[in-house]
């Protein structure tokens, strides 16, 4: 039949590379050894001239030898992304080793500065003792038991803080200072017994006398009831605001009375013992 070539199956056409393509080449047969026989050279030797020889490409194959000879197809090579966590690999916004979290659009350019001096390895948080630098000043430090409470107050389940933690913290420090000053009304340094009980209450705590006279024993640094410093007024105030709202999730109702478990008594108060 005119079209076809002879032999389409078994005897290979002369000139299959180097030579003129095969007359017929789209609708005839199959060229030779394409099914059955395994093509010349699959393995070991490279095949004669697929590229670079006076003949085009076979066709059909979108630029590449026929399947199983050669290299496969590969036009342009393109950079591999690098795996998942490399440490090499591109960020946004930050160094690769950096990737800290944001203080929040507004932040007081002070706390900014406070918290960066102080987070000293870059990592987005700062321990105790970094906290510990960062709130004190010349005028007024706060003790590390001081700091212990202020953490676990903004952040229970961790030995750090971060941006957002710090900056509630540094308020409601800046608040309490004031508060603390008001009812210093002798500029002593030091509030009494009624002086604790309205800086309380003005931080929306009543506690009863019993309670009160309570804490000023214990923060009375100096023993002879002469009232206590800013420094103890925070921890007390730190204490008082965490276990007061810690009972609060047990009253639902607020009706001042809670059913509390032996467990869930001592994760309440321990923490706060032992800071």
């Amino acid at each position: 039949m005119s079209g076809y070539p002879h032999n389409p199956y078994g005897a290979a056409p002369p000139n299959n590379y180097g030579g003129p393509p095969p007359p017929n080449q789209y609708g005839g047969p199959p060229p030779p050894n394409q099914h059955g026989a395994p093509p010349p050279n699959q393995y070991g030797a490279p095949p004669p001239n697929p590229y670079g020889g006076s003949a085009p490409p076979p066709s059909g194959q979108y630029g590449q030898t026929p399947y199983g000879q050669g290299t496969p197809y590969q036009t342009q090579s393109y950079p591999t992304a690098p795996p998942y966590g490399n440490p090499t690999a591109p960020t946004y916004g930050y160094p690769p080793t950096q990737q800290q979290p944001l203080f929040a659009p507004g932040t007081d350019p002070e706390i900014i500065r406070a918290f960066q001096a102080y987070d000293q390895d870059g990592s987005g948080f700062i321990d105790d003792k970094e906290l510990q630098k960062a709130l004190s000043t010349a005028a007024q430090s706060y003790s590390i038991r001081t700091v212990h409470l202020l953490m676990f107050n903004y952040n229970s389940n961790s030995t750090r803080i971060g941006p957002k933690e710090f900056t509630a913290l540094w308020h409601d420090l800046q608040a309490w200072r004031s508060i603390f000053e008001t009812f210093d009304r002798d500029r002593s340094g030091k509030i009494d017994t009624m002086e604790l009980r309205d800086a309380l209450l003005r931080l929306g705590y009543s506690v009863s006398p019993p309670v009160l006279q309570l804490l000023l024993t214990k923060y009375d640094r100096t023993g002879q009831g002469r009232g206590i410093d800013y420094d103890s007024f925070i921890e007390c105030a730190v204490i008082v605001k965490g276990l007061t709202e810690k009972f609060k999730e047990k009253d639902k109702k607020y009706t001042g009375t809670a059913t509390l478990t032996y467990e869930e008594f001592m994760l309440t108060v321990l923490p706060f013992i032992v800071a």
